[in-house]
């Protein structure tokens, strides 16, 4: 499956297609015709694939850098590293940098790609399903500061997506888990279709073998969402449902307990919660996400008073000239953005 994100100079295809990395080399060569590519990874998943990943790119001068997982690494304190090992190689703006990882260093090595040399290409090579159905698209790069989540970034669109479905059979069972967050966030925001489709199955286990088209459907609405708003200010905020409580969350435990798909989905059922109560969601919306969120897993709660996110809720990055943009359901597969404030969160010793 080949699917293109158009975006003037900044199009590029998304392939999506099982056992891709044996012929990543045929892909390479349609969007580089550069000398080298530093591959950036992390310690799980580089000893899986990066031997077989290098041993395809014979044809181009490969180095690899290789990060601690975790969303740890994706801290502005590990830029330099990267930075370093790429002038000590001696890259250039003809040069690129593969993104073979989840979420963290798909991120991490965006933002480093579009900040090198005011930026060389990238190709994201996404290994996590969250990744595969979420971040790996659209071009938001980003790290973190003590402060808060993605507070460091920028738009910058890659070259070149694979994404190989078969790469998911290696990851644990909560890294399947984790991705399905984001999974359901589309049926939610977008797709009543697709949120019936996970409703419809009993695990992730009868849920694989529909995953491809799962994978392909997440993955063709956020990129007519990011044609339509490439920069974030319309539209394409309706892909952070769930997101405001989930960023806080995170950072509240320091990264440490829920990771970010799990995150999402204790943000999505709680916010939907508050919303139902305040007559901004449609009755029984919550326990339809719910229902979905215990089929796969996914926790709705993490047992803190909602009176210990409001600092970190008010460094959201769609809080803007002190309006918080809330994105809500009308009911499943129909969002929006609410106008909104720290008010709406003004129940300190609620627990969610």
């Amino acid at each position: 499956m080949k699917l293109t994100v158009n975006l003037g100079a900044n199009s590029y295809p998304i392939y999506i297609k099982n056992n891709i990395l044996s012929q990543v080399d045929t892909y390479i060569h349609e969007a580089f015709r550069g000398r080298k590519i530093m591959i950036i990874s992390d310690d799980i998943v580089y000893p899986i694939y990066g031997e077989a990943l290098t041993a395809r790119l014979a044809d181009w001068e490969c180095y690899h850098i290789v990060l601690p997982h975790g969303e740890q690494t994706k801290d502005f304190q590990t830029l330099p590293q990267v930075y370093e090992a790429m002038a000590e190689a001696h890259f250039t703006r003809t040069d690129m940098i593969i993104a073979l990882g989840g979420g963290v260093i798909g991120d991490l090595a965006g933002f480093a790609a579009s900040t090198y040399m005011r930026g060389i290409k990238l190709v994201q090579i996404p290994t996590s399903l969250l990744a595969q159905v979420d971040s790996s698209v659209g071009g938001k790069v980003a790290v973190d500061l003590p402060q808060g989540k993605n507070l460091i970034g920028a738009f910058y669109q890659p070259s070149l997506v694979l994404i190989d479905p078969t790469v998911l059979d290696t990851l644990s069972e909560r890294f399947i888990i984790d991705g399905m967050g984001e999974v359901v966030k589309y049926g939610c925001i977008e797709d009543a279709e697709l949120f019936e489709t996970l409703a419809s199955h009993t695990s992730f286990k009868d849920l694989k073998k529909v995953l491809p088209e799962v994978i392909t459907r997440c993955v063709d609405i956020k990129r007519e969402i990011v044609e339509e708003d490439q920069f974030d200010t319309g539209r394409r905020m309706l892909l952070n449902f769930g997101h405001t409580l989930a960023h806080a969350i995170e950072q509240h435990f320091n990264y440490q307990m829920q990771i970010h798909g799990e995150a999402v989905a204790i943000g999505m059922y709680q916010i939907t919660r508050i919303a139902e109560e305040r007559g901004l969601t449609e009755a029984g919306t919550a326990e339809r996400i719910l229902n979905v969120l215990n089929i796969y897993r996914l926790p709705h709660k993490c047992g803190l008073p909602l009176g210990s996110l409001t600092k970190a809720i008010s460094l959201d990055k769609k809080n803007m000239h002190g309006t918080l943009n809330l994105v809500l359901l009308h009911d499943i597969g129909n969002s929006y953005a609410e106008p909104s404030s720290l008010q709406f969160f003004d129940e300190p010793k609620r627990m969610i």
